[in-house]
């Protein structure tokens, strides 16, 4: 005898006899393979650029911030213009391929020919200012220099190169004190991973030392007072040791012989940027192209996630090029993460049938009544409404009343009074109009002025969402885009392990994408926003508080890393739920132009942030960052508890299949073989 085979789950109907609503899972994976594309850029931007303009340029970290949020700028104005675009496209490649695709293709090749030619225009400028830094580490065991120099620190009062209260607190109350900490670059350790975990072993000039109570015969100091001194040095002035380096090399390589190559390298940066901002709303306003309201979210934890495959690459590229010490460094990950893209591109173009996609999307929305345009601006409402404009006769209000029975189900009768009030109406705002829904209330007047408050209820929530989002991104990207900086002058930690932070951040985090989608549908997108910024504000402050450079740089390492792992959490709550939101108050026909709405939120922030963190930075300290972002994302936070609308549709559950159903169910299958 044969085994018998288990009978498969039957799904649940609700009453009209639909299965759940649910998510296309491979579809919406395909349609992020444009999101990757964006964040693998992004990424590698974000964490290298920086690096770049401080090495080549040595720039303060104000004009760094400037520069770094010029993109952010440009995008203001070009983002809402092509997701708009894209909404209105038309013509030929239209027909064939879809609104957006074209965007995206265009776009992502017009990036990739530009952007390898970035940190090409740099490299002259490169060697000149490493040769100056190498100049100063080669006298960090000099007396003269350093007591010169030291005594420099002390005097400043720039806590970024003498921080006098924690020096207080590690016994070191003196300026003549801290003139006698030296370096001694001939003095090494090895650890087995990483340089910063595993059994220690020390060099001195290349050679093993086997008893570091032996004395070395130079110095006549023993190899461990040397070592003492590497670590007060690492520990207490390595920090402001770097910044004192980068401000030499902008005020003796950059300003004396480096404005034209940051002329050209600006220029060049400009035309990549205008490149990447013909295709981000047409690509991210994709998803709600082919996924109905009430699954955005979760649609968008998936897009996401591939955009997080997408940073998890160029993570990668720009780790493995940064542990090398190559001037070359920069073309290398540029040229990597251009071709990382193209991939990507090949990708997207073999998967996604744009056209398909959206028609199977609309069939989706008119078989489970979901709404997905504005009121009065679907096909039926539209002829309601202009039937009643054209004709204004009793024959066309007669078939306007008997299509009305049918779609309500009972009998409709239009007084003259409530025809002529509907016809202003109309003809003062059709779009705002339902012709249906005015027809079945018993009291147009009441119905149309509820409607209009609604509608301002509706905007006023929109624009605190665009506010929230704002304040959280001013929050959020101040460090993003510093991160790079704090971790190597501030934490003195290679620019390899700072990649290394980043990125391991990113991937642990990243397991929240699909369980915040349907921790959203569960307690609500308001609710999960607020919760993700809370995690964030957490996150800032005890970094703020416990992360401080110390002689052993596993130790700001580890803490570093666990604490900005929550902040990690909280940007995954937040970005998953905050598209969506503007999404659910836009129509099929603006939902580009919304999505260009959100990115001008987020752009806008960002074009202000790196600035006033850097300032922060410049004048305050490289710690007080922390503390700017936590008040932006508190604000964010407030602002959020006050919207009323944009939370998803919660979808109710079914009923079980009756037998009948089941039977009619497996005869449609047969009948599909």
């Amino acid at each position: 005898m044969g085994k018998k085979s288990k009978a498969s789950p039957q799904p649940m109907l609700d009453e009209k006899g639909r299965a759940p609503l649910k998510l296309d899972y491979p579809q919406t994976f395909k349609v992020g393979f444009a999101f990757a594309i964006i964040m693998l850029f992004w990424t590698a931007y974000d964490f290298v650029v920086p690096l770049l303009l401080e090495h080549a340029y040595g720039l303060p970290n104000s004009l760094r911030g400037l520069i770094m949020g010029l993109d952010n700028l440009l995008s203001l104005f070009m983002l809402p213009l092509f997701g708009k675009l894209s909404d209105n496209a038309h013509g030929k490649l239209v027909k064939k391929f879809g609104r957006r695709t074209p965007f995206i293709v265009l776009g992502t090749v017009a990036s990739v020919v530009l952007m390898v030619f970035v940190p090409v225009a740099t490299l002259k400028q490169q060697a000149k200012a490493d040769d100056l830094a190498t100049n100063i580490e080669a006298q960090l065991n000099d007396d003269a220099f350093m007591e010169k120099t030291l005594g420099e620190f002390w005097d400043s009062g720039d806590k970024n190169l003498c921080d006098k209260d924690y020096l207080k607190k590690n016994n070191i109350s003196t300026k003549e004190e801290f003139q006698q900490i030296r370096f001694d670059a001939k003095f090494t350790s090895k650890k087995a991973i990483l340089n910063m975990i595993g059994t220690e072993t020390f060099y001195y000039d290349g050679v093993e030392i086997k008893d570091l109570k032996a004395i070395e015969p130079t110095s006549g100091r023993t190899y461990e007072e040397i070592q003492e001194g590497n670590s007060n040095y690492n520990k207490f002035v390595a920090s402001g040791m770097n910044n004192y380096i980068s401000d030499q090399v902008y005020k003796n390589v950059t300003q004396k012989t480096g404005q034209t190559s940051l002329a050209v390298y600006m220029v060049i940066l400009l035309l990549v940027l205008v490149a990447m901002a013909t295709f981000r709303s047409p690509a991210v306003a994709l998803m709600p192209d082919v996924t109905p309201k009430p699954l955005r979210s979760q649609g968008n934890a998936v897009i996401n996630l591939c955009g997080g495959i997408g940073g998890a690459i160029a993570f990668l590229i720009y780790t493995v090029v940064l542990f090398g010490e190559r001037l070359e460094n920069y073309v290398i990950i540029f040229g990597s993460v251009a071709g990382g893209m193209l991939l990507l591109l090949a990708g997207f173009l073999a998967l996604v049938k744009e056209r398909k996609m959206v028609a199977k999307c609309q069939e989706i929305c008119k078989e489970y009544e979901i709404d997905d345009f504005a009121e009065g601006e679907n096909e039926k409402t539209g002829e309601f409404a202009e039937e009643l404009i054209r004709e204004g006769e009793e024959g066309a209000i007669g078939n306007v009343a008997m299509d009305a029975e049918a779609t309500l189900g009972g009998t409709a009768a239009i007084s003259p009074e409530a025809y002529e009030y509907a016809k202003s109406v109309v003809e003062n705002d059709k779009k705002k109009f339902d012709f249906k829904q005015w027809l079945a209330s018993k009291n147009p007047k009441d119905w149309w002025n509820a409607k209009t408050k609604e509608e301002k209820s509706k905007m006023v929530s929109f624009w605190l969402i665009l506010a929230s989002i704002f304040m959280w991104f001013m929050g959020y990207n101040a460090i993003s885009s510093n991160l790079s900086i704090y971790t190597t002058k501030e934490l003195n930690l290679s620019a390899g392990v700072a990649s290394i932070i980043s990125g391991v951040s990113m991937g642990i985090s990243a397991i929240a994408f699909i369980p915040v989608g349907y921790m959203a549908a569960k307690i609500g997108r308001r609710k999960s926003i607020i919760i993700g910024f809370g995690l964030a504000v957490i996150s800032f402050v005890l970094i703020f508080a416990f992360v401080r450079s110390s002689e052993v740089a596993i130790v700001p390492a580890v803490l570093f890393s666990l604490f900005y792992l929550i902040s990690g959490f909280g940007l995954i709550i937040a970005n998953v739920n905050t598209f969506p939101m503007v999404t659910e108050l836009s129509t099929a026909q603006t939902v580009g132009q919304y999505t260009g709405y959100y990115y001008m939120a987020t752009m806008s922030a960002q074009a202000i942030t790196p600035f006033l963190g850097g300032l922060v930075m410049d004048y305050i300290s490289n710690r007080g960052l922390f503390v700017y972002s936590a008040i932006c994302v508190a604000i964010a936070i407030v602002l959020m508890v006050f919207v009323k609308h944009g939370d998803s549709i919660q979808i109710v559950k079914g009923r079980k299949m009756t037998k009948e159903e089941k039977r009619q169910a497996r005869l449609d299958a047969l009948d599909a073989d």
